[in-house]
């Protein structure tokens, strides 16, 4: 008899930790990580996630599980999986691997969520200068709309996708990576024009035996040890995919991934109910565990065929995206725009990374007029279904950012009228969003003419 519906080919129990999983799950790339499963092209199956913290961040009402996050561990990844074609044949170095998302969703019984954002001495955030502190809203999902009690007089359709996939890294385009990283962790504050605030943050988070975990390899085995050192974090996106949180990714999109090793050995995890252009709060999606049900196909010999390296080697690459059919229907935006002048008022030069802060920090002390909170407002900002845009980038000195907010997603008309803002303890939004003190003794930008 025929079979019907996708196969499950990766499980996940939420009572089980990331490595007591059947198929224990792994949280860095490398080409030497075990494939756990073996699907065929053009076969239906379905791969369950856990969070990308691997279930340490709870729905309990503190954010201190935030603050005190080990960020050594993320994110937890399920795979790797290895294609083959209809002939068994596995797919090889050179081809393309075409992964179409065909559906996908909460696990059932686990629909919640959490958007956060990290202590600025353990990750911080795009704005980590203003917002330091640790804190945390929890989402609750009915269906395709997420609401939050921290953030009340919001419900809006969330747009679900992974935030990473991708294929395994050759030995060589593994060392390309960490030699590149490297150079940046140890040399970009002397060599590069940074904007001032991702100083503050890590500049690249390099291989670590800390919190690695490697799927079927057993911790502290010789084999662990030496894969532990080379291994790459998951927390950029690369040539190979990876963490590229294109929110747009859901139902009926395709990714085409270059394939490095033997089998394409594909992984993913970090889903997200939803997310805003940027996940400007980096722990900045509404979290959740998850479900994919995939279907892949071969491009024999699709990378060169496709993609054109942006580098000195083949290997230079990047993956294409094909947005699916079903997002979220939204008619009117309130659209803020960011130039390429910071806070203190000084010009940078066609600087795209300070006209998006400008642009999400405009939009934020605007929405604190209407009694939300800013780190409300910076929270909502990061996972609800905004669109971020680099709209002039040629025009010198300035390059311009905007950020569009759907204004459907509100239950007040936040327009600006002829009628002055309404005021009053009434128009608070509380309760608030969960916040721990910051402890640290970096200097905390202020913009001066912005609302107290």
């Amino acid at each position: 008899m025929a079979r019907y519906g996708p196969r499950l080919v990766i499980p996940i129990d939420l009572t089980k930790k990331p490595w007591e999983q059947r198929f224990p799950l792994h949280n860095r790339w490398h080409p030497d990580i075990p494939s756990v499963a073996e699907v065929t092209e053009g076969e239906v199956f379905r791969v369950e996630m856990m969070d990308f913290s691997g279930g340490g961040i709870t729905k309990n009402y503190t954010a201190d599980d935030i603050k005190d996050a080990d960020l050594s561990i993320v994110h937890y990844l399920s795979g790797p999986i290895r294609i083959l074609d209809s002939d068994g044949i596995p797919a090889k170095p050179g081809d393309l691997l075409a992964v179409e998302i065909c559906n996908l969703g909460p696990l059932p019984g686990d629909e919640w969520g959490f958007t956060a954002t990290f202590d600025r001495e353990n990750g911080g955030g795009f704005l980590t200068d203003h917002f330091p502190s640790a804190t945390k809203a929890i989402w609750y999902f009915e269906g395709i709309y997420a609401h939050s009690p921290q953030i009340p007089g919001v419900r809006f359709p969330g747009l679900t996708h992974p935030g990473i996939i991708g294929t395994a890294p050759s030995m060589e385009l593994l060392n390309i990576w960490n030699e590149r990283e490297r150079d940046v962790e140890e040399n970009g504050i002397q060599s590069f024009k940074l904007c001032e605030v991702l100083h503050s943050r890590p500049l690249a988070n390099l291989p670590s035996t800390k919190g690695c975990h490697l799927g079927k390899i057993q911790k502290g085995s010789t084999e662990w040890e030496k894969i532990a050192k080379e291994a790459a974090r998951t927390i950029p996106g690369r040539e190979n995919g990876g963490n590229c949180d294109i929110k747009n990714l859901s139902r009926g999109s395709k990714v085409y991934l270059p394939v490095f090793i033997e089998g394409a050995n594909l992984s993913t995890g970090d889903m997200h109910f939803s997310q805003g252009d940027g996940e400007v709060s980096f722990c900045g999606a509404i979290e959740m565990s998850g479900f994919l049900e995939l279907k892949c196909e071969i491009i024999r010999g699709g990378m060169k065929e496709y993609l054109t390296p942006m580098g000195p080697t083949p290997l230079h690459v990047n993956p294409i995206f094909e947005i699916g059919p079903v997002e979220p229907r939204f008619s009117e935006w309130l659209v803020f725009e960011g130039i390429s002048v910071d806070e203190s008022g000084r010009q940078h030069y066609l600087d795209a990374s300070v006209a998006y802060k400008r642009a999400v920090l405009n939009a934020i002390d605007y929405l604190s007029k209407f009694g939300y909170s800013k780190e409300q407002a910076y929270l909502l900002l990061s996972c609800c279904p905004c669109e971020g845009r680099i709209s002039g980038i040629v025009d010198a000195p300035n390059a311009v950012a905007t950020l569009a907010i759907p204004t459907a997603i509100f239950d007040q008309d936040i327009r600006p009228k002829k009628s002055n803002v309404p005021l009053g303890p009434h128009l608070l939004k509380r309760p608030d969003v969960f916040k721990c003190t910051y402890d640290g003794k970096l200097p905390i930008t202020k913009n001066a003419s912005a609302t107290s």
